[in-house]
């Protein structure tokens, strides 16, 4: 059956506890910050103007994945990458973004909610550099929400448990699986592009 209204969602699911939404700050305080400076690893969600939805994944050493400008305000690099944008072109649509952070053994989650702006300011850029080269871009977050998730989620996927790490050769190289979607491409050309650019194209 289809739940397509808000009272019909609440005869599913319970009200949550009392003290629930009382830990959703409009800010970043030390925990967060603690967390963002630890984390490595962030999903970025963003929606076009029609509401179509995209999530996407980054990553850089802990320290560098975001700058803390103040306890509203987060800088967030744009490596090089495919160049297909996906998350800017939607922030020129709809300029907000959901952002889910990861610390490597932490079962709980750093969620962040706000407002997003691409800058391209050369002093934004230089901010979030590594080994001299800075993001082709820079996302400004003015942060509406900011909470930590509990362990549910990643306790239930066993996604840090080193005996449910699945063997690499249970699933096909990216090579592989675009040359079986791709009519005329070649796997072992693209595996070979792929390596060369994580070795020489991060940043």
């Amino acid at each position: 059956m289809a739940v397509d209204t808000l009272g019909e969602l609440r005869t599913v699911y319970s009200p949550p506890a009392p003290k629930t939404g009382l830990k959703v700050l409009d800010h970043l305080d030390d925990h967060c910050l603690r967390f963002i400076a630890l984390s490595p690893f962030y999903v970025i969600s963003s929606a076009r103007a029609d509401g179509r939805a995209d999530a996407s994944p980054r990553g850089d050493p802990p320290g560098s994945l975001a700058h803390v400008l103040d306890d509203r305000t987060l800088l967030l690099p744009d490596r090089p990458g495919n160049r297909q944008v996906d998350t800017l072109m939607n922030l020129v649509e709809c300029p907000y973004v959901g952002l889910l952070f990861f610390v490597p053994g932490f079962t709980e989650t750093l969620r962040i909610n706000g407002r997003a702006a691409i800058s391209t300011d050369p002093k934004l850029l230089e901010l979030l550099a590594i080994k001299g080269k800075p993001p082709i871009s820079v996302l400004t977050v003015s942060v509406e929400e900011a909470f930590l998730h509990c362990a549910k989620a990643l306790i239930r996927a066993r996604l840090w448990d080193p005996a449910a790490q699945v063997e690499r050769s249970c699933y096909p190289t990216y090579g592989q699986v675009l040359a079986d979607q791709i009519a005329g491409a070649d796997a072992a050309e693209i595996d070979a592009g792929e390596e060369e650019s994580a070795r020489t194209e991060l940043y």
